[in-house]
C-alpha cells in the first residue's frame, strides 16, 4: 500500500482506504451485570449504561463492550487494550489488589509474571466469564 491507496486484485485499479472503525462488540457473559462491572471498574471506566438486552462499556475510542448473558456455554475470547505505562501501573495495581491470576502469556504458561514484548510491558488476566484480558503499552511488532 502506497499513498493512501490500497491494491486489488484488477491489475491498475485502486481504490481509496475506507476509514472503517470498530463500533461495537458483544460480550458474552454469564452475569452480564458481575462482568460490565468488573470490567469498568479494573479500567476505570463510567459506570455500564444498560441498552436493550446489554449493559454498554465505552472505552476511550469510542468502542462500546455490549455485555450480555449468554444461556449457552461461553467461547472464551481475548480483548486486548493499548494502554500508557501510568495506565498500565494503575490498572494492573487493581488486577493484583483484587487477587487475580495473571501471566505474561496468553496460554497461561509463566504465572505471576509480565511480558517486555516490543520494549514495553504486557499481562493477561482473565474476567469473570473467563474472558482473557491484555493491557499491554507497546503494539506488537512496534519494537
Amino acid at each position: 500500500m502506497t499513498s493512501g491507496r490500497c491494491r486489488t486484485r484488477a491489475a491498475g485499479v485502486s481504490s481509496r482506504r475506507m476509514a472503517v472503525k470498530l463500533n461495537h462488540t458483544i460480550v458474552h457473559a454469564h452475569d452480564r451485570g458481575v462482568s460490565a462491572k468488573f470490567f469498568a471498574e479494573v479500567f476505570d471506566l463510567p459506570a455500564p449504561r444498560p441498552f436493550g438486552p446489554f449493559l454498554d462499556v465505552e472505552v476511550a475510542n469510542e468502542v462500546t463492550l455490549a455485555f450480555r448473558d449468554a444461556d449457552e456455554d461461553i467461547q472464551v475470547q481475548h480483548y486486548a487494550f493499548l494502554v500508557t505505562e501510568a495506565e498500565f501501573d494503575q490498572i494492573f495495581g487493581r488486577v493484583k489488589a483484587r487477587g487475580l491470576d495473571y501471566w505474561a502469556d496468553p496460554a497461561h504458561r509463566r504465572k505471576g509474571e509480565i511480558n517486555h514484548n516490543d520494549g514495553g510491558r504486557g499481562v493477561y488476566f482473565n474476567d469473570p466469564a473467563g474472558h482473557y484480558l491484555e493491557i499491554l503499552t507497546r503494539p506488537y511488532g512496534s519494537g
